[in-house]
C-alpha cells in the first residue's frame, strides 16, 4: 500500500495501544474486561452507552442520509413475523435489515448496521486496489477514534484490525464484524422486537392477511 502502511502504522500506534481504558482528562466509561462475548452487564456496553449520547449530540447538527423505501423492499407479512423468530433472520432479510436499521436510527446507533453492511460489501471484493481502499474507508469511518460512526469495539479486537491493515483482506475486519452483530442481536434486537416500529408492522400485516 505503499504511503498507506505508515498512515495505519500510526493509526495504530494511536489507537492500538488505546483499548478500552480512559485518560485522566476523558469522560469515557473505563472497560473491565474483554469479556463481551459472555458479560452483557460488562463497562463495554457502558461505553457503547457513552458513544450513542455522543452520536446524539452530533446528529443534532448533522443530517443523517434517508434510509432508501423503495417497493421491492416493503416485507410481507410473513416476511414480518419471520423476523421475531431470531436475529438471523432479520438480518438475512434485506427488507428486515432496512427496517432494523430505521430502529437503531432512533437509538443513535445506526453506524453499527452501516459497518455491518460495509463488511458484506468488502468480503465481495476482489480487486486487491478496491480492497484496500474499501478497508482504508471503513476503518475511517468507523474504526478510527476520530470518527462520530465510530463503532463500539474492544482491545484485542482493535489490535487485529491493526495488524491486518498493514496488508488489508476482504476479511480484515472479520473479528469486529462478529462482535457488533453480537451487540446488536443482545442489545438492540430485544427492543426492536418491543418498538412501536415493528408493533406497527406486525398490526398493519396482520390486517393485510386477514382482508386478502
Amino acid at each position: 500500500m505503499g504511503g498507506g502502511r505508515s498512515e495505519t502504522s500510526a493509526l495504530s500506534g494511536t489507537e492500538g495501544g488505546r483499548g478500552m481504558t480512559t485518560t485522566q482528562n476523558s469522560q469515557r466509561p473505563n472497560a473491565c474486561c474483554f469479556c463481551w462475548c459472555c458479560c452483557c452487564s460488562c463497562s463495554w456496553n457502558e461505553e457503547e452507552r457513552w458513544r450513542r449520547s455522543r452520536r446524539k449530540r452530533i446528529s443534532q447538527d448533522t443530517k443523517m442520509e434517508t434510509i432508501p423505501n423503495c417497493e421491492a423492499c416493503k416485507p410481507s407479512a410473513e416476511e414480518i413475523r419471520l423476523w421475531s423468530q431470531s436475529f438471523d433472520k432479520l438480518m438475512r432479510n434485506p427488507a428486515g435489515r432496512n427496517v432494523f436499521r430505521e430502529f437503531l436510527r432512533t437509538e443513535y446507533s445506526e453506524e453499527n448496521m452501516l459497518f455491518w453492511l460495509a463488511c458484506e460489501d468488502l468480503k465481495q471484493e476482489i480487486n486487491k486496489n478496491a480492497i484496500e481502499e474499501k478497508a482504508r474507508t471503513i476503518y475511517e469511518d468507523y474504526i478510527s477514534i476520530l470518527s462520530p460512526k465510530e463503532v463500539s469495539l474492544d482491545a484485542r479486537v482493535r489490535e487485529v484490525i491493526n495488524r491486518k491493515m498493514q496488508d488489508p483482506t476482504p476479511h480484515a475486519f472479520e473479528d469486529a464484524q462478529l462482535q457488533i452483530y453480537t451487540l446488536m442481536h443482545r442489545d438492540s434486537y430485544p427492543r426492536f422486537l418491543s418498538s412501536n416500529i415493528y408493533k406497527s408492522l406486525i398490526h398493519g400485516g396482520s390486517r393485510t392477511s386477514s382482508e386478502s
